[in-house]
């Protein structure tokens, strides 16, 4: 059992990372003052490089993040910085012909790659959520609906279920419709349905509609019955259009973020049965990453197989995300290996990832430890919500009595 002592003290620490390094960080250092917006990159001596195009990615996960402070803090500078984010996700990135976010414009604000991703159409949708919930300002909502809209007619599948990957600038059918390199071009993935999830979770909070309800119910049982393999464990990661597997790949990081995802869904959707249902799932799910993906100074390994890690590097986000899902395991069972799991991810990240001298955190750790030179500290990807969230959610779950 967590102490009340020590529950003290850690939410002091989280406090204090949150608010005197991340998000001065970013503030600081990524806000781009003369173009607006973000910087293209930040590399992790502080060099910027305006020549990365901008994502609308990072913009709406920026904006989440510092709404989400401001909501929870009341700091006027972290309503500031959601205001510039806002500024330019509805201005910049958003198509004024077809709808929907441009996936990236160049320093100038001029589409370079203007398809619609509908994993970026979800962040959209939860930065604009929880820019409506911290200020009120109803076009955000208004916005926010028109997005849930726009997924709702061209990516969900009413034949199968669930939510396919990307659409052209007018909404057709995207030929490619991988996000990055690494990733397969597969008709969906666990990677955008769990966006959504968070997503229309967020969206639920501030607009309580009865095709939204049905549709984050529909979600919560894909997870349940169609991404999460019971032998293993572990979320299957990409399928074809009628749901069969199409790569052995796992996620660590993405299994220990949706095992919290899926009870904050559920506690918000408010039905008892799906609050039950994802309660075991993330119990499932935490233990799996426990036994599969954790190095043994308690971090986070990124990518494995059913059968261990494959991917010796480590990435900030899932040391983030292992933080809140362990925790939420162990106030979900009261074991206290989970406990001990959160804490060791927590104190290994202050270890190796927060940068004591330039400040915010690495993005990635090459196996031998070392900070990785080509992941900077910010870029299209690289952004302060998973850890940003990371110590908000635990400020609050620490609150909480035992």
């Amino acid at each position: 059992m967590v102490s009340p002592v020590e529950r003290a003290e850690l939410r002091r620490q989280f406090e204090e990372e949150l608010t005197r390094n991340i998000l001065p960080f970013w503030m600081t250092h990524a806000v781009d003052k003369a173009h607006g917006g973000l910087h293209g990159a930040v590399t992790n001596d502080l060099r910027v490089d305006d020549d990365v195009p901008r994502s609308s990615v990072l913009c709406a996960r920026v904006l989440w993040t510092f709404a989400a402070a401001y909501r929870r803090l009341g700091d006027p500078a972290y309503l500031a910085t959601a205001k510039r984010m806002y500024d330019v996700l509805t201005r910049v990135f958003w198509d004024p012909e077809h709808g929907g976010l441009y996936w990236q414009v160049d320093r100038e604000g001029r589409p370079v790659a203007d398809r619609k991703h509908h994993y970026a159409q979800a962040f959209g949708v939860y930065g604009l959520s929880e820019f409506h919930r911290a200020t009120g300002d109803p076009r955000s909502l208004e916005l926010a609906r028109a997005l849930f809209d726009l997924l709702e007619e061209h990516a969900y599948d009413p034949v199968e279920g669930g939510y396919f990957e990307g659409s052209t600038r007018d909404w057709r059918p995207l030929a490619d419709a991988r996000l990055s390199e690494k990733d397969l071009d597969a008709p969906k993935s666990m990677n955008t349905m769990l966006h959504l999830l968070e997503a229309y979770t967020d969206l639920l909070r501030a607009w309580d509609d009865e095709r939204l309800r049905a549709r984050l119910d529909a979600l919560l049982r894909t997870f349940a019955h169609r991404v999460l393999d019971p032998r293993t464990g572990h979320l299957r990661t990409f399928f074809d259009d009628r749901w069969r597997p199409v790569s052995e790949n796992v996620s660590f990081g993405h299994d220990i973020e949706a095992s919290w995802l899926l009870c904050e869904a559920a506690e918000v959707r408010g039905d008892p049965a799906l609050r039950g249902e994802t309660r075991r799932l993330a119990v499932v799910l935490a233990d799996a990453v426990h036994r599969d993906g954790t190095d043994a100074d308690g971090s986070l390994f990124s990518e494995g197989s059913p059968n261990g890690a494959t991917d010796r590097g480590k990435d900030w986000w899932p040391q983030a995300e292992g933080i809140v899902g362990f925790y939420n395991a162990y106030q979900i069972t009261r074991d206290d290996r989970f406990a001990e799991a959160a804490i060791r991810c927590w104190r290994s990240a202050q270890d190796r990832f927060v940068d004591r001298e330039n400040g915010g955190w690495f993005k990635r750790l090459s196996p031998d430890g070392t900070p990785d030179p080509t992941r900077g500290k910010a870029g299209p990807w690289d952004c302060p919500y998973h850890h940003g969230r990371a110590c908000l959610e635990m400020m609050e779950r620490l609150e909480e009595r035992e």
